[in-house]
């Protein structure tokens, strides 16, 4: 069907501008060399467009199978990269670990006499003084 249509389309060039070209003769007037010329310029014409036409499709062609191509590429080097990651650099969201400091010095000792209810128990540096265990009750 669109080769009907071409070869239409193809006819109604040549035979509109053959037409034109007898008319700036006048019609009375043409011959046998004029009719050849119109029918030489309406084929040539016709012939320039079929060709810019064709190399339209040649490049269009062309211009898909390099781009075809460069996807494949694209794609078999994709694949590749997936194949082999190769070792993975991993970072921690930690930060860096603080070298340890050195603690801090033990306080002088203080030197007092303990009942014998305090001596069963061990001095605790964060309570509050107070009474003695055995009157809690």
């Amino acid at each position: 069907m669109r080769v009907t249509f071409l070869v239409y389309g193809v006819l109604y060039v040549v035979i509109e501008v053959v037409g034109y070209q007898l008319e700036q003769v006048s019609w009375p007037a043409v011959t046998a060399l004029d009719v050849a010329t119109a029918l030489t310029d309406a084929f040539l014409t016709v012939a320039v467009l079929v060709g810019v036409l064709v190399g339209i499709d040649v490049l269009g062609h062309r211009w898909r199978r390099a781009r075809q191509l460069r996807l494949v590429e694209e794609a078999r080097l994709a694949t590749a990269e997936w194949a082999d990651p190769g070792t993975l650099d991993v970072r921690s969201w930690r930060a860096e670990p603080v070298p340890p400091q050195l603690a801090l010095p033990a306080s002088p000792r203080r030197r007092r006499r303990r009942s014998s209810a305090e001596e069963a128990y061990a001095d605790n540096a964060y309570a509050r003084p107070v009474a003695p265990p055995g009157r809690l009750l």
